[in-house]
């Protein structure tokens, strides 16, 4: 099953666009701690996760310790909700080969973000992955998106728009990887009407104040998938975390419908 497909169907099954992020802060207990922690997010979130995305960058903020955790975790995810690896790598020929291979065939992993800006053959290697799926930056939720992503080129196109072009070569090309892109909610509008109808990754929302409203209008068939983090994970409340990914999925649900 190709990796849309997959995320498709969690999506029906649950009725949930939620993409849980796992973003385990390192504070003093260190990986031992974040263990505990992150198996109990899991396990409450579950019935409403569209898709787990850990990020890198936490676990590697733990060191060793960190990664082994990591892979722990992805050896016990349950089988049905996709997991993105949240890495956002960028190189050239052997070494994104490498990186590849390490996600796909070692953590096994069903998709991975991407930055883009190398060009297209330093996507290649991630491209015949059959079942799986990569999500290029194409513009994301910082402000810093406009110092280069949001920028028009002579032609009239945004650079943003030289990504989505990456995805759609891969499409014209039947590549076995399905190609989405990263879009952040916080700047999201103007943009998605030209943002091609294929799988997004859309952070943003909860503490990043993200509007769903432009999702929304955009009249999207493609089985795009909304994070939250900090709002599941730090919230700062007296709810548990599957209440919490319960409310967030039934906000994400009124707002932005999963499509039939």
């Amino acid at each position: 099953m190709r990796f849309s497909a997959r995320l498709q169907q969690q999506i029906s099954k649950t009725g949930s666009r939620l993409c849980v992020g796992l973003d385990p802060r390192p504070g003093d207990g260190g990986a031992a701690t974040a263990r505990d922690f992150l198996r109990q997010v899991i396990e409450e979130t579950t019935p409403w996760a569209a898709a787990f995305k850990p990020n890198m960058a936490y676990f590697e903020a733990m060191g060793i310790e960190g990664i082994r955790l990591l892979e722990d975790l992805l050896a016990a995810m349950p089988a049905e909700v996709p997991v993105i690896l949240d890495a956002k790598r960028s190189d050239i020929g052997e070494t994104q080969k490498y990186y590849a291979q390490g996600y796909f065939a070692g953590w096994n992993v069903d998709a991975v973000t991407l930055n883009p800006f190398l060009g297209y053959d330093s996507l290649e290697p991630f491209l015949d992955w059959p079942g799986k799926g990569v999500y290029l930056l194409a513009v994301t939720s910082n402000p810093g998106s406009a110092d280069f992503q949001q920028q028009t080129l002579a032609d009239g196109r945004s650079v943003f728009e030289l990504v989505t072009a990456l995805g759609i070569r891969a499409l014209a090309e039947a590549r076995a990887t399905d190609v989405g892109f990263v879009v952040g909610l916080t700047n999201a509008a103007g943009v998605l009407p030209r943002i091609p109808d294929l799988p997004l990754l859309v952070p943003g929302l909860g503490a990043q104040g993200g509007d769903l409203a432009a999702l929304a209008a955009a009249d999207r068939r493609a089985p795009d998938v909304i994070n939250v983090s900090r709002g599941i994970l730090y919230a700062g409340d007296s709810l548990g975390f599957g209440q919490r990914a319960k409310s967030w999925a039934e906000k994400i649900s009124v707002a932005y419908p999963p499509a039939s």
